[in-house]
């Protein structure tokens, strides 16, 4: 090959709020964003395929990886209505080193989970623990525990 992938940059999440997002998250995680960059014009319409766009968008690290969120002024788009078994489907899992005490914690910080945590009994990944959660835009996150 001509090139080599060297890792994930960063995954970008469509809000409806940047601001509302980054209370959330930093309520939630402690993660503290970046700097708001904006965007507009030709280039960036028919790079993203949105006609008229004009956007907001920042980065929160988190370890070595990037989370961008991209909040569009123009047009305004449709709230985020996906099930995890729509194809294009994307979530955010984040690594945590005690999946019952994040769990926990962040039920008492108001966060809203699909179900209790679940523990694999079998498999490669088996002892891992994991729970999927929403933002306030009904974006799928997971928390991870793997095994010690």
């Amino acid at each position: 090959m001509a090139f080599q992938v060297l890792g994930v940059h960063h995954v970008g999440v469509t809000v409806r709020d940047m601001k509302r997002s980054f209370e959330w998250y930093s309520r939630m995680f402690g993660l503290t964003p970046g700097p708001v960059s904006e965007g507009s014009g030709e280039a960036l319409s028919r790079s993203v395929q949105v006609n008229d766009a004009a956007l907001a968008f920042s980065m929160i690290m988190i370890g070595n990886t990037r989370l961008e969120f991209q909040e569009y002024h123009n047009p305004e788009g449709r709230d985020f209505d996906r099930s995890n078994g729509d194809v294009g489907s994307a979530h955010v899992c984040l690594e945590v080193s005690d999946l019952d005490a994040a769990y926990r914690d962040l039920v008492e910080k108001g966060a809203v989970f699909n179900a209790p945590p679940v523990t694999l009994d079998s498999g490669a990944l088996i002892g891992s623990k994991w729970a999927y959660l929403r933002d306030p835009d009904g974006i799928q996150l997971e928390i991870w525990e793997s095994p010690a």
